[in-house]
C-alpha cells in the first residue's frame, strides 16, 4: 500500500485513476475545487469510496502542506484545459496551471517527509504542430512554427517548408523542443519547467506525461471548450449536425481513458530515473471527420456532419504521438482501440443526461476577441 495524493481527482482522468488506486489497496487522498465548467454549478460527481476528499483550490496548496506530508506519491492533474479559452482567459490559466504547480512546489518545501515522485500530467499542446519531415529529406525532423491568423484566413491549414511545398506529419519525439501556440500550452511547459527545476533541491523524482487527446467515459459532457469527442455525441444525441473546422482533415492522437490510467498506475510502480518525459497516445493520427464518421456509428446516430471552415487561433494541424519512451520504461502499449473506445464512450455516454450545447456561444466568444472565424 502506498499513500497517494491525486490533485484534480474528480475530474474526468483522476476520477478514474482513484478507483484503480483504490482497488488496487492504496490510500488515496483526493483534492478537487470542483469546476461548475465541468461538474456543473451544483456538482452531483459520486468520489470513489474508501478515498478522503477535500475540496480545495490548488493555488491555496502552499496554506494546506498537510495534505502533502507524509504521501509517497503526488498525482498532479490539476489543471485549467482548453486552448481557445486559454487565449482569452490568460491571466486565469497561467494562476491555476502555473501558480498551482508553485503552490504545489511551496506545500512540498514545506514537509517533513516528502512525496519520492511527483507525476504531472502535462500535454502534447507544448509541441505546437509536432514533428514533420519533407518529401525530399525524410530522415530530417521539423518542427513548424504556429500557423498565423493570416494562414487560416487564406485557408492555408497544412504547414509548409520553405519553399511553400506541405510537410508531412510523423511521429513526434519527447525530444523535440516546446513550440507551444497557445496561452493554455506555455502553462503547460512551464508546469513541466517548474517540477524540473524543483525536484533535486526537494529531493522527490519528477515523472512527466505528454497526453494526447484523451476520451473515454466520465468525461464531461457539458464542456464546450474541451472533448471533442463529448461535445460532438452530445450534439448529434439532440439531432444537430456536427461541425468539423477547417477541411475536416486536421487528425488527432486519441486515447481512451483506460490506458492512460494504466500508465499512470505503471509509473509508480516501475524503477524510473529522476526527470523521465513520456508521450501518451495512441501512436496515431485520426483525422477529425473519420472520427465524426466512426463516433456516429458507434452510436448508432444519424445527423449531417458539416465541414464549416471555421478555425481557432492556437489549434494545432497534426499530432501524434512516438511511444517509444513509453514502451522502454514502463513496457507500455495502448490496449483500447478507437473503435472499441467508441463503443464503451457511447454505451455509458447514452445514459447520462442531455446537456444544453454550447459550442456556438463558446465559438461566438472567440470570434469577438479575433480568435475565431
Amino acid at each position: 500500500m502506498q499513500k497517494i495524493l491525486v490533485l484534480g481527482g474528480l475530474g474526468f482522468i483522476g476520477l478514474a485513476l482513484s478507483r484503480r488506486l483504490i482497488a488496487a489497496g492504496h490510500d488515496v487522498c483526493i483534492v478537487d475545487n470542483l469546476s461548475p465548467q465541468i461538474h456543473g454549478d451544483l456538482p452531483s460527481v459520486q468520489p470513489p469510496d474508501g478515498a478522503r476528499v477535500v475540496r480545495l483550490d490548488v493555488r491555496q496548496l502552499a496554506d494546506r502542506p498537510d495534505l502533502v506530508d507524509d504521501r509517497d506519491v503526488v498525482f498532479h492533474l490539476a489543471a485549467e484545459t482548453g486552448t481557445g479559452q486559454s487565449m482569452y482567459q490568460i491571466a486565469h490559466y497561467v494562476g491555476v496551471n502555473e501558480m498551482g504547480t508553485a503552490a504545489l512546489l511551496e506545500a512540498l518545501a514545506k514537509c517533513s517527509r516528502r512525496p519520492r515522485q511527483v507525476v504531472l500530467a502535462s500535454s502534447r499542446s507544448v509541441y505546437g504542430e509536432g514533428a514533420y519531415v519533407a518529401e525530399d529529406a525524410p530522415g530530417v525532423l521539423l518542427q513548424p512554427q504556429p500557423r498565423t491568423r493570416a494562414q487560416l484566413d487564406d485557408g492555408q491549414w497544412e504547414p509548409l517548408d520553405g519553399r511553400g511545398r506541405p510537410l508531412r506529419a510523423v511521429a513526434t519525439p519527447e525530444t523535440l523542443g516546446f513550440a507551444p501556440g497557445s496561452v493554455y500550452a506555455a502553462t503547460k511547459a512551464s508546469q513541466e519547467l517548474l517540477l524540473a527545476s524543483a525536484a533535486s533541491a526537494l529531493s522527490f523524482r519528477s515523472t512527466v506525461f505528454r497526453f494526447q487527446n484523451v476520451y473515454g467515459e466520465g468525461q464531461s459532457l457539458r464542456n464546450p471548450y474541451t472533448g471533442i469527442i463529448s461535445i460532438f455525441f452530445n450534439r448529434a444525441r439532440q439531432g444537430m449536425e456536427i461541425p468539423l473546422y477547417e477541411d475536416g482533415l486536421e487528425s488527432r492522437d486519441f486515447i481512451h481513458v483506460d490506458d492512460i490510467v494504466r500508465a499512470l498506475v505503471l509509473s509508480i510502480q516501475a524503477d524510473l530515473p529522476g526527470g523521465a518525459v513520456m508521450n501518451l497516445g495512441a501512436g496515431q493520427g485520426t483525422s477529425v471527420r473519420l472520427l465524426a464518421t466512426e463516433l456516429l456509428a458507434a452510436a448508432r446516430l444519424d445527423v449531417p456532419v458539416q465541414v464549416t471552415g471555421q478555425f481557432r487561433v492556437g489549434d494545432i494541424r497534426h499530432c501524434f504521438a512516438d511511444l517509444g519512451a513509453a514502451r522502454r520504461l514502463l513496457g507500455f502499449t495502448p490496449q483500447v482501440s478507437l473503435a472499441q473506445g467508441l463503443r464503451q464512450f457511447t454505451a455509458w455516454a447514452a445514459g447520462q443526461p442531455v446537456h444544453e450545447d454550447r459550442l456556438a456561444q463558446a465559438t461566438e466568444e472567440l470570434r469577438k476577441k479575433g480568435l475565431a472565424n
